[in-house]
């Protein structure tokens, strides 16, 4: 009997630590309008960046060739270093005048601690955008436009429910 009531409460524990993980995980649609540019599509990598301005985590990619990564230049020297598994984040370029939709997973303790989202922009022969636009981690700033500086004229987060 006691041996019954101990596998029941360490299913128990199990259970709940692994439902408390996938809980802290949120889904935010992202919506990025591009400027109407002339020339290729652009690269576009959205990142995590931590409160000393580091990169910490790759949320999305828009580029399908790697060749062309070393084109956004700050995000490829942690790309260099980390070698973090982009398959699962990456997708097509954006072309001028274009909009490009992603689903992004943002850890949810990180809300409110500094944290921002950069969105890093480079077309092929043309300017480098190293912050083409930066949204502070808030529960506020992530549902309001955002305003770019570069080839993006705009970024929209919404959260799924």
């Amino acid at each position: 009997m006691n041996t019954i009531i101990k596998i029941a409460l360490i299913t128990l524990l199990f259970s709940a630590v692994s439902v408390s993980t996938f809980a802290q995980t949120g889904k935010y649609k992202c919506m990025i309008q591009m400027n109407a540019y002339q020339g290729e599509g652009a690269y576009v990598v959205i990142s995590l960046i931590n409160p000393k301005g580091a990169y910490e985590k790759t949320l999305a990619v828009l580029g399908p060739d790697k060749q062309w990564y070393n084109t956004l230049k700050e995000w490829y020297k942690f790309q260099a270093k980390t070698k973090e598994k982009l398959s699962a984040v990456t997708g097509a370029s954006v072309g001028g005048g274009d909009r490009a939709m992603r689903t992004l997973e943002i850890d949810e303790s990180k809300f409110n601690k500094g944290y921002k989202l950069r969105f890093e922009s480079a077309v092929e022969e043309q300017k480098y955008h190293t912050a083409d636009v930066e949204i502070p981690l808030t529960k506020e700033a992530i549902t309001e436009k955002a305003n770019g500086k570069g080839y993006i004229k705009l970024v929209k987060l919404n959260k799924v429910q």
